[in-house]
């Protein structure tokens, strides 16, 4: 009983005399030391940071994704590629506004939906002072909802701006700076095209996100969906709607295309006439994609800890050579064989302990380099998880290729061992 109670601190005292006696030789053979340790300090560094950038492109990519709205579903009419109205007009596949009637009561998945008129280029006018192109759009009160854009000053469109297609207008805090306006600009009439419009209300600026292509200067102005039907001759629309949550996104969808294709009377069996596209469909695909490229380029850069654990391999090889009659000594003063592969494994790991130490601190550098250089991936860092990993990894070649090695050692014949020059 006593033996079994001091079997593990027996264990303990000789993985430390291991680990001592390992220090002590990797310090007096330095430089084939460092040489030895340069493919896992390679490895350790690759690992981490490509687990590093991709983990701070993932994190962009999702901000910009919730930036966007994962929540949003977008409606457009599309000719089929087949059926009967394959060939048809595109006068006839167009919106109408009464075709989604009741839409969110019929749809309990859909939390908002809004008529979005194409927005149209326009030159913008206060007092002396004047843009070239603004971008009008109409849309309704709930827009400001789904595309999460708060009113910062005012007041957004009321029940009357929507039925009566009033002519008032929320600006961009860009616009209204650019235009050189008061602070307060509620209140204020602008000039756009050949229509004055009251502005009611301001609202934030829109985030800058990696994959917005609209690029250059933006000015935005809102007005209602049904002044924007009396101004614009072209009476094409779309819609957009957000579901209640990611959770229910498939369901919106389907509870949209079966509503729209009741309202737009398609015959069961005929393709649709409207496209619907659900963003948290996306959002999936691309995490699925970012997830494989992760995992080839880890399968790619792990090749280098396989090198780096075979030349740890190759230089134990030559220590146990260089070291046999100190092998055949301490088992002839009655040192056992597990000893002997204790030492020798401890030491394999030792090395690619210290290799990984090592790399992790050039990998800090790496993706601390990435972060200023990189504008999509400023957000890299090391994750504690992928420091545990490369360390990990580091001991686990130590194990697997010191082991061979190690193995040999213990196994010599001390009378041989003694008589090796």
């Amino acid at each position: 009983m006593r033996h079994l109670l001091l079997a593990p601190l027996l264990f303990v005292r000789l993985v430390i005399q291991s680990a001592l006696l390992a220090t002590s030789q990797i310090w007096v053979n330095k430089t084939r030391s460092i040489l030895t340790t340069l493919g896992i300090i390679i490895g350790v560094a690759s690992v981490s940071a490509v687990i590093a950038a991709m983990d701070g492109m993932n994190s962009k990519i999702m901000e910009n994704f919730e930036l966007f709205g994962t929540k949003k579903i977008f409606m457009w009419p599309q000719r089929p590629n087949t059926g009967s109205k394959k060939n048809v007009d595109w006068w006839q596949i167009r919106f109408k506004t009464e075709q989604f009637e009741g839409l969110t009561e019929h749809c309990p998945s859909v939390e908002f939906k809004s008529f979005v008129s194409n927005g149209e280029r326009l030159p913008a006018r206060f007092a002396e002072k004047s843009v070239e192109s603004v971008r009008l759009t109409g849309v309704e009160a709930s827009w400001f909802k789904i595309e999460n854009r708060a009113i910062i000053m005012g007041r957004p469109f009321s029940h009357l701006d929507e039925t009566q297609g009033r002519k008032v207008c929320i600006i961009s805090k860009k616009l209204r700076d650019k235009l050189n306006m008061d602070r307060e600009c509620t209140g204020d009439t602008i000039l756009i095209g050949h229509n004055t419009f009251l502005i009611v209300g301001l609202m934030e600026e829109k985030p800058a996100m990696m994959f917005d292509n609209m690029g250059g200067d933006n000015y935005e102005v809102y007005i209602p969906f049904q002044a924007a039907r009396k101004m614009m001759s072209n009476r094409w629309f779309q819609v957009l709607a957000s579901c209640k949550s990611a959770e229910v996104a498939d369901d919106a969808k389907a509870e949209i295309q079966f509503f729209l294709r009741r309202t737009r009377q398609i015959k069961p069996g005929e393709p649709d006439t409207f496209g619907v596209f659900l963003m948290e469909n996306e959002v999936k695909k691309v995490m699925q994609v970012m997830g494989m490229v992760s995992l080839v380029a880890f399968g790619i850069v792990s090749i280098s800890l396989l090198v780096g654990g075979i030349g740890i391999m190759n230089i134990m090889l030559v220590s146990v050579s260089e070291r046999t009659r100190e092998i055949g000594l301490r088992k002839a003063v009655g040192a056992k064989p597990s000893a002997i592969l204790t030492q020798f494994l401890v030491e394999a790991i030792v090395l690619c302990m210290v290799g990984g130490l090592i790399g992790i601190g050039l990998a800090y550098g790496i993706a601390g380099l990435i972060s200023k250089s990189a504008p999509l991936m400023e957000d890299t860092q090391i994750p504690a998880w992928a420091i545990l990993l490369s360390f990990g990894f580091a001991a686990g070649v130590g194990v697997i290729f010191g082991m061979f090695p190690a193995i040999k050692a213990a196994r010599l014949n001390p009378i041989d061992a003694l008589r090796h020059e």
